[in-house]
């Protein structure tokens, strides 16, 4: 069990349906971190961009992006997570895996579907809620349009954290801004999210805002918001979150419902 979490974030620009060169970049991103990391965030599709084209970039759970994942948390000895294409039983997913330096893995699939970019007629929605233990911290794993959609998030299991991977478009980034503030807020916990930069092949534009907010919707990074490609750092402490939970125990009169 760890009292602090060292986090890096990835804000990447990303090249469209290509794996093996957003892999590559990747991996020149992830060795030029030199210091101690626990955990290393990607965004949303990470090694294609957010694309409906399903059957052409689909990879299966041992595929080379997974087995990627694999040998970069190996040899980072931290855990990293982002989502990518699965298919499994004739269906695609938009899947966070979640994966541990001895290669073990925890996946959670996009719960809402993006119906405006028609995404929930190409993949299937997760039913399961997930959260890892990792470190002795709990952590909540969503996807992107999960953001707008706090029921989905309450905090009815005492997690630590919630963690977002997205692809969010510049036109409605304050919208981002907002949410996962107010997600952190509500649920009196770390609120992390990860964005991408840049167009994707449809010529929609991506400007990061990647962040990371405390119990009291503060940002713990220095600098917020980033609009460019980058790496970015920060120590989440466990304390704070034990102190202002005591401190305000607003959690407790929360609604009382369970997930179905």
């Amino acid at each position: 069990m760890k009292s602090t979490l060292d986090i890096a974030l990835i804000q990447p620009d990303l090249v469209w349906e290509n794996p093996k060169e957003n892999c590559t970049s990747f991996s020149k991103k992830i060795t030029s971190i030199s210091s101690k990391i626990d955990l290393i965030v990607l965004p949303e599709m990470f090694n294609t961009g957010f694309t409906m084209n399903a059957a052409e970039v689909a990879e299966t759970m041992d595929g080379d992006t997974v087995q990627w994942l694999k040998i970069m948390a190996k040899e980072k000895d931290c855990a990293i997570t982002g989502s990518i294409i699965i298919k499994e039983n004739d269906n695609y997913y938009n899947r966070l895996i979640f994966m541990l330096p001895n290669g073990k893995y925890y996946t959670y699939d996009k719960h809402q579907l993006f119906t405006l970019a028609k995404e929930q007629e190409v993949f299937t929605a997760g039913a399961n809620e997930v959260i890892v233990e990792y470190k002795g911290w709990k952590i909540k794993l969503q996807v992107c349009y999960d953001l707008r959609f706090p029921v989905w998030a309450r905090n009815t299991s005492e997690y630590d954290v919630l963690l977002y991977v997205a692809s969010w478009p510049k036109p409605r980034i304050n919208a981002w801004d907002t949410l996962l503030k107010a997600r952190a807020i509500e649920n009196m916990c770390y609120c992390i999210g990860v964005n991408r930069v840049g167009l994707d092949g449809k010529g929609y534009e991506y400007n990061g805002h990647s962040a990371i907010y405390d119990v009291l919707g503060n940002s713990v990074l220095e600098e917020n918001p980033i609009e460019k490609e980058t790496i970015l750092y920060a120590t989440l402490d466990k304390s704070h979150i034990v102190e202002i939970r005591e401190k305000l125990p607003f959690l407790d009169d929360r609604d009382k419902f369970v997930f179905k």
